[in-house]
């Protein structure tokens, strides 16, 4: 009974999440019936007419449906390969910095706009971007170099999302590496140092090796986003002009739904999307497990 006193108060505090989660994440699930109706708000869930499958089909014979998925799964891709890659180039360059305050400098410096919403940056990168006022453009035309639409040029918005998401995050991707390698036994790099390797050696043979854990399990568990392009990324930047190649699943789900409404067709391309993750979750949950020793559930 005591015990029992005792962690009560950690159980009240953990209440609040628990209804919070239960209110937003599960009582929502109710709402993917919506995904086999033709909903109608003034019916509600319980009165709309039942179509089965045929949402489904209707959005595999969407124009426009192909080009979405792939347009998702190109961003997403580019951007899990560019948030690994850049933070751990980042994270070894670092690590060779000698005083210990321009290196905390440093890192408070990249991880600042971690903090900062899309909302914000992207107001910041519309000014900055701009082909006729922003910095960039007239730091290309000091090298002859004409104005680029970067958000307006569906040839040049994916790169700019994957460029600037990667600007975004890879300050919080640096930390990790980082901090994985303060965990590489520093008796190692004296062995080496002993055995004539030079700094890079010490990289490619110590570092590297110790670090590959870490880098294995970011690998596999970004596997569960490859439909996750970045939807508030997206939304704040994009615009019918880069809908060819900028148009991603969330994207194209909100403009379904809350502009169109047409409330089945979004639930089920949303829960196209949910499964296909789910699937991806379960495959990367797997893979972290055998080749990293790590598992969620």
């Amino acid at each position: 009974m005591g015990t029992k006193l005792k962690t009560l108060p950690l159980h009240l505090m953990l209440l609040p999440g628990v209804i919070l989660t239960l209110v937003f994440s599960y009582i929502p699930i109710m709402g993917i019936v919506i995904a086999f109706q033709k909903f109608a708000p003034s019916k509600g869930i319980f009165h709309s007419k039942w179509v089965g499958l045929d949402n489904f089909r209707y959005m595999l014979d969407m124009p426009n449906f192909t080009s979405v998925l792939w347009n998702t799964i190109f961003i997403a891709v580019l951007k899990i390969a560019a948030g690994l890659v850049i933070p751990i180039i980042f994270a070894l360059l670092l690590n060779e910095v000698a005083g210990a305050w321009f290196k905390r400098t440093i890192q408070t410096t990249i991880y600042f706009p971690y903090f900062l919403s899309w909302v914000i940056l992207g107001g910041i990168l519309i000014d900055i971007l701009s082909p006729s006022s922003g910095i960039v453009n007239q730091f290309l035309g000091w090298f002859g170099v004409k104005p680029i639409f970067f958000l307006g040029s569906d040839k040049w918005f994916p790169y700019t999302l994957v460029l600037t998401d990667t600007w975004k995050g890879f300050g919080y991707g640096t930390i990790v590496y980082l901090a994985a390698l303060t965990g590489i036994d520093q008796s190692l790099y004296e062995a080496a140092t002993v055995d004539g390797a030079n700094r890079w050696k010490q990289m490619l043979n110590v570092t590297l090796p110790g670090m590959l854990p870490i880098i294995t399990l970011m690998t596999v568990l970004s596997l569960g986003n490859v439909l996750n392009a970045g939807f508030e990324q997206v939304f704040n930047l994009y615009s019918p002009m880069v809908y060819s190649t900028g148009d991603i699943i969330d994207t194209f789900v909100y403009r379904l739904g809350l502009v169109e409404a047409q409330y089945g067709v979004a639930t089920a391309v949303g829960l196209f999307k949910s499964v296909i993750s789910l699937i991806l979750i379960v495959i990367s949950n797997r893979l972290a497990n055998r080749y990293a020793g790590y598992r969620i559930f």
